[in-house]
């Protein structure tokens, strides 16, 4: 999986361009770390890996590189940052395939998750703006910044219930 997923979300390693920029080759203005630039045999050997493994690892779902129009992958800087991050993973921490790709949907679900919660708390923000303009104009109903009144077009009927006995 990469920084492309099903939902378009970002990549468990969201800064990929750091340290791994040195041997990164270049990229054209028009490009960012999730565009689909390189081709399999030059993204394996940034990646330091053989390409029926990057093969191998898209088939079993690791990392899912764009296409080019004719069908060949073109990896990102992003993918070459997740098969770094899978190689390590693998060779130094003895994490098995499925584990890796485990670990890899839960970072990508926790950074969802974040990017939510920021949303949230953004219009809860808003929300509390608006209450304490509404509470200002409350005590001060001169002031001509009041909140607007919403107009429907309902109709309610009320019918009196019973009086209570005194």
């Amino acid at each position: 999986m990469t920084g492309r997923g099903a939902g378009g979300e970002r990549g468990p390693w969201p800064s990929p361009l750091g340290a791994a920029s040195a041997s990164i080759p270049s990229l054209p203005a028009w490009a960012d770390e999730d565009t689909p630039v390189f081709v399999i045999s030059v993204a394996a050997q940034i990646a330091g890996m053989h390409a029926q493994t990057l093969r191998s690892y898209d088939r079993i779902g690791l990392v899912t590189p764009g296409r080019a129009s004719g069908g060949g992958r073109r990896y990102s800087v992003r993918d070459i940052a997740v098969l770094r991050e899978v190689q390590r993973l693998s060779q130094s921490d003895g994490v098995n395939l499925a584990g890796i790709k485990r670990i890899i949907e839960l970072e990508r679900e926790v950074g969802a998750l974040t990017d939510r919660l920021r949303e949230v708390t953004e219009e809860l923000a808003r929300w509390r703006a608006a209450a304490e303009q509404a509470a200002a104009n409350a005590e001060n109903p001169s002031r001509g910044d009041r909140l607007p009144a919403r107009r429907t077009q309902s109709v309610v009927v009320w019918q009196p219930g019973p009086r209570p006995r005194e």
